[in-house]
């Protein structure tokens, strides 16, 4: 991989740990270890949001998923795979396209999604990998920034 890459995936892992630790959760769930998040795309630098095909806008999300196995010491990452959707107040219901990458030993899991100003967004996702298949639930308040 190339220095410019890992630097951008550097600077990515570093911005949303920085910026959204207070919206950063994790849920235990079998033997599983998911963290997630959701926060707007605006808080990516331009250089990081192309390196992932990412869109920035003030009414685009970004969801970032982590799951790592709570059996072996070190909880490594795990592959999995995540299928979902983002609901928002009204019904309307808005298919999740998750995108894996890998760097290292890190494996996480974005995708984006629409919002309007103001608007709070129900996740309902399906995490599962060879041997156990979860349900994960959370919303999410967006502001257009």
């Amino acid at each position: 991989m190339k220095i410019s890459s890992k630097i951008c995936i550097t600077v990515l892992l570093a911005l949303l740990i920085c910026t959204s630790a207070a919206a950063e959760n994790m849920k235990k769930l079998g033997k599983m270890n998911v963290h997630y998040m959701a926060i707007g795309a605006t808080f990516l630098t331009p250089e990081v949001a192309r390196t992932y095909g990412i869109e920035r806008s003030k009414y685009n999300g970004l969801i970032n998923i982590s799951v790592l196995d709570n059996t072996i010491e070190g909880m490594p990452a795990q592959k999995v795979k995540i299928t979902g959707t983002a609901k928002n107040l009204l019904g309307q219901d808005k298919v999740l396209n998750f995108i894996e990458v890998v760097e290292g030993n890190a494996i996480y899991y974005l995708a984006q999604v629409k919002y309007r100003n103001d608007e709070t967004i129900r996740f309902n996702l399906t995490i599962s990998n060879d041997k156990e298949s979860h349900q994960l639930s959370f919303k999410q308040k967006f502001y257009a920034e």
